[in-house]
């Protein structure tokens, strides 16, 4: 049973690396052997006394979602990108990695599209 739960987390993953956030986007497996998808974001954050930790915030996605899911995404992005457009505007400019956002080579990033789900 145990070689089964492993193998049902291992289907098929990608990752998204974004500064300090880390997506990913695994298959999994019901226990009727069908498919849905896991949309985990990992944020580091750093503790006073310099040591790191990740916050993990986790969303499942079920097949009969995945139109809907991919049409409502579609809309709301197109939307901001309409008004805001896709330069990069951020209020932390504390944050070393956030003010490096506009001068980033985002070439090395994983375009995801809905279309693969």
């Amino acid at each position: 049973m145990e070689e089964q739960d492993r193998k049902s987390q291992e289907i098929f993953s990608k990752i998204l690396r974004a500064g300090r956030r880390t997506y990913f986007f695994d298959v999994r497996s019901t226990r009727a052997d069908d498919y849905y998808l896991t949309i985990t974001e990992s944020k580091k954050h750093t503790n006073e006394d310099g040591s790191a930790y990740y916050k993990k915030h986790k969303i499942y996605l079920y097949k009969e979602d995945f139109l809907k899911f991919k049409e409502m995404f579609e809309d709301v992005t197109k939307f901001i990108i309409d008004e805001k457009g896709e330069e990069i505007i951020s209020d932390f400019e504390t944050d070393q990695s956030s003010s490096e956002n506009s001068e980033k080579d985002t070439s090395s990033y994983t375009n995801i599209e809905f279309e693969d789900i």
